[in-house]
């Protein structure tokens, strides 16, 4: 639906060449997982890279209405078919408040930049609709 290719931003690049075996991490609260995450990953596998979605575990509450663990198994469902091929993995992590890094980490930390028909998508607004539907 949203295949356009994202334009990227490289903030930091490695000095060591990616492996096959390495994923692309995206860390998120995935509140719930709707078409922008899902066009996100599918920019990564398109590359025919690996993608790691990271679930941070925290209570939920208004804006974070579903636990890690229910996140987990409705990404997990829906990568179902990739999580079988190593395509991708679905990790929950701890409730973090930033993401550091010192010189030389050996990775390359990149920031994809959605067209505007994804950007539009919001999780609130996703949230607000599944509410009116009795769904949340």
């Amino acid at each position: 639906k949203y295949n356009n290719m994202w334009e990227t931003k490289v903030h930091v690049q490695s000095s060591m060449v990616s492996k096959d075996s390495q994923y692309e991490l995206f860390i998120g609260r995935w509140q719930p997982l709707h078409d922008g995450h899902k066009a996100l990953f599918q920019q990564v596998l398109n590359k025919g890279d690996k993608v790691c979605i990271a679930i941070r575990n925290m209570e939920p509450d208004e804006k974070n209405p579903f636990t890690a663990i229910e996140v987990f198994k409705t990404i997990s469902d829906f990568y179902k078919n990739n999580i079988l091929l190593g395509q991708v993995k679905v990790i929950i992590i701890p409730d973090i408040c930033s993401v550091n890094f010192g010189r030389g980490v050996g990775y390359d930390i990149v920031e994809y930049i959605p067209p505007t028909e994804v950007a539009d998508i919001s999780a609130t607004k996703v949230r607000e609709e599944m509410r009116k539907n009795g769904e949340l």
